[in-house]
């Protein structure tokens, strides 16, 4: 029997049982008011209370069916309701089993991805500082001989300037005019 169905069928039992426990109430207080006033009426209350009588024979013959009804259903569905007690508490001992063990898994990822983060973290420093130490030495073996060639070109430009000149650059006409330019 599903586990559905059980729960049902106890569930309209449960209900049953208390509809009839209220139901008993309620005619017993009707009983004993109608026999407080049968004593008080005599033979009259007799006379009302006969109908009241047969209701509530018919009553508890209806309720004495339901209650063996009830009784039956759960001796025929007890090894059933059993074995559906030990199968759930099986998959529940296995579900938690497992959800520990999930929970243990995570723990470890966790544990190894921070690890694993940490070494990245630590090869990227260490590979931008030396991606760094690497550009200044490009930088210098670079510029180094751009500096040279720039001296170069400078002193090959004095040359042919003072060649070009005739050499008269040293002449005091020459030498009054580079005053004035830095003046």
């Amino acid at each position: 029997m599903p586990e559905d169905v059980f729960r049902w069928v106890i569930a309209v039992a449960v209900f049953l049982a208390c509809v009839a426990s209220v139901v008993q109430a309620v005619i017993l207080t009707a009983v004993y008011r109608a026999g407080k006033e049968a004593q008080k009426a005599g033979k009259e209350a007799q006379t009302k209370l006969a109908p009241l009588v047969d209701h509530f024979d018919a009553f508890l013959a209806t309720f004495n069916n339901l209650l063996t009804t009830s009784g039956k259903l759960l001796e025929e569905n007890r090894p059933r309701i059993a074995e559906i007690t030990t199968e759930t508490l099986a998959v529940a001992k296995t579900t938690r089993l497992q959800a520990e063990r999930i929970g243990e898994l995570i723990d470890d990822a966790s544990g190894r991805a921070k690890v694993r983060i940490a070494q990245i973290d630590q090869t990227l420093e260490h590979t931008v500082e030396q991606v760094g130490h690497a550009s200044d030495a490009v930088k210098s073996a670079v510029l180094k001989p751009v500096k040279e060639v720039n001296g170069l070109v400078a002193g090959v430009k004095a040359a042919l300037s003072t060649y070009a000149q005739g050499g008269n650059r040293n002449s005091p006409e020459n030498a009054t005019q580079d005053e004035e330019m830095f003046i």
